[in-house]
C-alpha cells in the first residue's frame, strides 16, 4: 500500500510540463486578473473569505504546467472553506478553472478522480449552503451545480480528445514523411546496386575477352602475325560492342519508371535472342562453347530474358577467368513447362577457384537477378572436375511483373 501511495504522489508531483513563453505569460495575466478582481470582491465581503479566495485563485498560474497539484491544492482550500463554514466566495470560480485545466492538460486517471471530487463537492456544498432550503430547492441546486461541474469537465475532455487527434494526425504526417525518406533512400540504394551489377556484367565480360585476346596476340605476334592481327581485331570489336551495350544500359537507366513498367515500350536490353552473338564473341576469344536449346522456345518477359542473358554472360566470364586454357564449355537453355532452366558448365579447373566475394558481383549478382525474377541460382564444382551454374527461372514473374 505504501508503494501505491508513493506512486500516486509521484504521479501528482510529476515534473512540470514545458509550455511556451506566450502561454506562460497568458497564464500569469489570466490568474493575476482573476486574483486581483475576484480577490478584491472577496476581501470586501469578508476578510478571511478573501484569503480563502486568494488560495483558490493564485495557484491558477501553474494550471497548465502542473494541473494535478493545482487542482488538488484548490480542492484542499475549498475543503478548508467548507469546514470553516465560510460562505461561497467569488474565488470559488478557481475550482471550475482548475477542474477544466486538469481535464485538458492532466493525466486521464487524475482527470477522472477530479470529476469524482467535483461530484463530492456538489454534495458537500448543497448540504452546507442550502441545508435550510426545502428538498425541492436542494435537488434543484444539486442538479444545477452537478451539471455545471460535469459540463466544465466534459468541455475539457473534448478539448483534450481533439488535441490528441490533432497530435496523432501530425505524428502520422511526420511518420509518412519519414517513410517516404526511407523509401527514397532504399530506392537510391537499389538503383546503385542495379547500376553496379549492370556495369559489372557489361564491362567484366568485355574486358575478360579483351585480356584473353591480348595475351594470345602477344604470344602469337612473332610466330603468327596474322593470328595476332585477328586477336587485335577481336579486341576492337569487343570493345566497341561493350561500349554500345554500355550506352544502351545508360539509356535504360534514364527511362522513367512508367516506361520501364510498360511491356509494350521498346527496351535497350539484351535477351535470349542475343545469346548466339554473345557465344560467338566468346568463341572468337578462343573458348570452345557448345550452345544447345531444348524444349519449345517461347517469348519471355524482358526482365526474365535479361536475367537469363546476364547469367550466361557471367558464367562464360567466369569460365574465361578461371577454367584455364583448352576448357570446353556448354550452355544449355531448357524451356520447361513452368520455368526456364539455364545451365553453364565447363570441364576446366575453375572448381578450385573461389567465386567473387564482392557483394553485388559475380555469383552474388546472379543470385540477386534470379531472386528478382522469382528464381534460384546454384553454382559449384561438378563431380569429376569442372564448374557449373544452374539457374531456374519461372515464367510467371513475382507480383505479376513483366519488365
Amino acid at each position: 500500500m505504501t508503494g501505491s501511495i508513493t506512486g500516486s504522489l509521484a504521479g501528482i508531483l510529476a515534473p512540470r510540463r514545458e509550455i511556451g513563453a506566450r502561454s506562460q505569460a497568458f497564464d500569469l495575466l489570466f490568474a493575476g486578473a482573476l486574483t486581483f478582481f475576484l480577490g478584491l470582491i472577496g476581501f470586501a465581503q469578508a476578510g478571511f473569505g478573501g484569503i480563502i479566495g486568494l488560495g483558490m485563485l493564485a495557484p491558477l498560474v501553474w494550471r497548465r504546467s502542473r494541473p494535478e497539484p493545482v487542482f488538488f491544492t484548490v480542492s484542499a482550500v475549498a475543503v478548508l472553506q467548507w469546514l470553516a463554514g465560510i460562505e461561497l466566495q467569488p474565488g470559488n470560480v478557481g475550482l471550475l478553472v482548475a477542474l477544466y485545466a486538469i481535464s485538458v492538460y492532466g493525466e486521464v486517471r487524475y482527470s477522472r478522480i477530479a470529476l469524482g471530487i467535483g461530484g463530492l463537492g456538489v454534495l458537500m456544498a448543497t448540504s452546507r449552503y442550502w441545508s435550510g432550503s426545502d428538498w425541492r430547492q436542494q435537488i434543484t441546486m444539486m442538479v444545477a451545480l452537478g451539471a455545471l461541474v460535469f459540463g466544465v469537465w466534459a468541455t475539457g475532455e473534448r478539448r483534450r480528445t481533439r488535441g490528441l487527434y490533432v497530435a496523432q494526425l501530425e505524428e502520422r504526417a511526420i511518420q509518412a514523411e519519414r517513410d517516404r525518406d526511407r523509401e527514397s533512400k532504399l530506392a537510391v540504394s537499389n538503383e546503385r546496386t542495379r547500376i553496379a551489377r549492370e556495369i559489372h556484367d557489361v564491362v567484366a565480360h568485355g574486358l575478360s575477352i579483351m585480356i584473353v585476346q591480348a595475351d594470345g596476340g602477344l604470344y602469337a605476334a612473332d610466330a603468327s602475325p596474322e593470328q595476332a592481327k585477328k586477336a587485335l581485331a577481336t579486341i576492337g570489336d569487343t570493345g566497341r560492342a561493350s561500349l554500345t551495350e554500355m550506352r544502351k544500359m545508360l539509356g535504360l537507366l534514364k527511362q522513367d519508371a512508367q516506361q520501364e513498367l510498360d511491356p509494350d515500350q521498346p527496351r535497350p536490353q539484351p535477351g535470349i535472342s542475343s545469346l548466339p552473338e554473345l557465344i560467338d564473341n566468346v568463341r572468337d576469344a578462343g573458348l570452345t562453347v557448345d550452345y544447345d536449346v531444348t524444349g519449345t522456345p517461347r517469348d519471355l518477359p524482358a526482365l526474365l530474358g535479361l536475367t537469363a542473358y546476364r547469367i550466361v554472360q557471367e558464367g562464360l566470364t567466369n569460365t574465361l577467368k578461371h577454367a584455364g586454357p583448352g576448357a570446353a564449355t556448354s550452355v544449355n537453355l531448357d524451356f520447361g513447362r513452368e520455368m526456364l532452366t539455364v545451365m553453364v558448365s565447363d570441364d576446366g579447373r575453375g572448381a578450385g577457384v573461389a567465386p567473387s566475394s564482392d557483394p553485388g558481383h559475380g555469383l552474388v549478382g546472379m543470385q540477386q537477378r534470379a531472386s528478382i525474377s522469382g528464381g534460384t541460382v546454384n553454382a559449384g564444382p561438378k563431380a569429376g572436375g569442372g564448374y557449373e551454374v544452374i539457374a531456374k527461372l519461372p515464367y510467371n514473374l513475382p507480383n505479376g511483373g513483366s519488365q
